[in-house]
């Protein structure tokens, strides 16, 4: 028997409230993210294609109860490109900045930073990063700069 995605979430939502809601799925219980959002593992994403400046699109993403994407392997990065191509945008932010001393990038999430998609010749002088969708290689853009992003969360059951 086909679960449809309806049972699925209501089964999230049920398990959620006989468990105490909003603590971390323990390894039996099945990964839920919110309606619109794509999972990819134990994380939600989901492409916004409003125009924001960086900071503008990490607060979204926290209202969201997320961040800006960071990615931490080819695969990852696969996806967010996916989501980015697939909106038909030119590129996206995503959560990769050097604000703090220049060349010394850092995830907002405090994801470690051990894999980069740099484009040649990148990052250059810029503070944040955007993901291109020709390619998904990464590139620096002024932070005031105003693009669509990728927020990213844990994915969990939530409380309907």
């Amino acid at each position: 028997m086909a679960f449809s995605p309806r049972v699925f979430v209501l089964l999230c939502g049920i398990s959620g409230l006989l468990t105490g809601a909003w603590a971390k799925p323990s390894k039996n219980r099945a990964l839920c993210c919110p309606k619109g959002w794509d999972q990819f593992n134990d994380r939600c994403y989901i492409f916004q294609d409003e125009a924001r400046t960086f900071t503008d699109a990490e607060r979204i993403c926290n209202l969201l109860g997320g961040n800006l994407a960071s990615i931490s392997d080819e695969l990852e990065n696969a996806v967010v490109y996916h989501l980015v191509e697939e909106a038909d945008a030119n590129q996206a932010w995503i959560g990769l900045h050097d604000n703090i001393e220049e060349e010394d990038f850092m995830w907002l999430d405090g994801t470690k930073f051990e894999f980069e998609n740099f484009a040649n010749g990148e990052p250059g002088g810029d503070m944040c990063v955007v993901i291109e969708a020709d390619g998904g290689e990464w590139v620096g853009e002024s932070c005031d700069s105003e693009e669509p992003y990728v927020c990213v969360a844990d994915a969990f059951c939530y409380r309907h």
